[in-house]
């Protein structure tokens, strides 16, 4: 097996009730859920100008630097809703798409979305777009066409690991990975939690917060408390 150089047809994939019930909930709800260990890294930025929550199964591309062979070979296998998930090393040197991809991502495959680990270009068109796009910036450079590279398999994006059909969730915050097999827990865990929070914030807009778990942490932790203006006595 051309370990490196190769594409996997098959993967995993989560119901579309699934996808449907996390698309009702923030970013952050589910991230607090999930140990908070679950968030991209935020150099990762929405550059287009969709304002939707974005969310869909992993379709995952480990990209050499700077080149979108597999990019391009991603976006012909891909079904509508799936989000392309790009690891490249980590480059911020080459564009790895540009107007021409991103269209054709829109309109003939109409993905979910798309999460590049590195520079994107033709912003201009790309904030008319409704398609979500999250890259690190962008860059007038462009890309290599010529591998080697991977699809379908185990990547690091953003600091954070992607399976193929992980659940990609994104939203004005940023974006999260739902591990596939742990999907259903977290659902279940996350919607309990937006009741909670739903709570407090109706709480802290009517003055209703209780905030004395302030104070009570300060003291586990021995914070001293001086009633005097920092250097009056020095």
């Amino acid at each position: 097996m051309a370990i490196g150089n190769r594409v996997y047809l098959k993967r995993a994939l989560p119901s579309q009730e699934l996808l449907d019930a996390f698309a009702k909930i923030p970013a952050a709800n589910i991230a607090d859920t999930m140990g908070r260990s679950c968030a991209m890294n935020p150099r990762l930025k929405r550059m287009s100008g969709a304002t939707n929550i974005m969310v869909g199964p992993a379709l995952t591309v480990k990209a050499r630097a700077g080149d979108n062979l597999f990019i391009h070979q991603a976006l012909d296998m891909a079904q509508p809703g799936d989000i392309i998930v790009v690891s490249n090393d980590e480059d911020s040197t080459r564009a790895l798409m540009g107007e021409v991809m991103f269209t054709y991502a829109q309109y003939q495959r109409k993905l979910g979305g798309l999460v590049v680990d590195g520079p994107v270009r033709d912003l201009d068109a790309l904030h008319e777009m409704k398609l979500p796009v999250y890259a690190t910036g962008s860059t007038p450079g462009g890309p290599h066409k010529n591998g080697p590279g991977e699809i379908n398999v185990p990547i690091a994006c953003g600091g954070i690991s992607v399976n193929p059909g992980d659940i990609i969730l994104a939203d004005t915050d940023g974006i999260i990975v739902i591990p596939l097999r742990d999907a259903a827990a977290v659902l279940e865990k996350a919607q309990a939690f937006c009741q909670q929070d739903e709570a407090k914030v109706r709480a802290a807009r009517e003055g209703t917060s209780k905030r004395g778990w302030v104070l009570k942490k300060l003291r586990e932790q021995e914070t001293e408390f001086v009633d005097e203006i920092y250097g009056e006595h020095a």
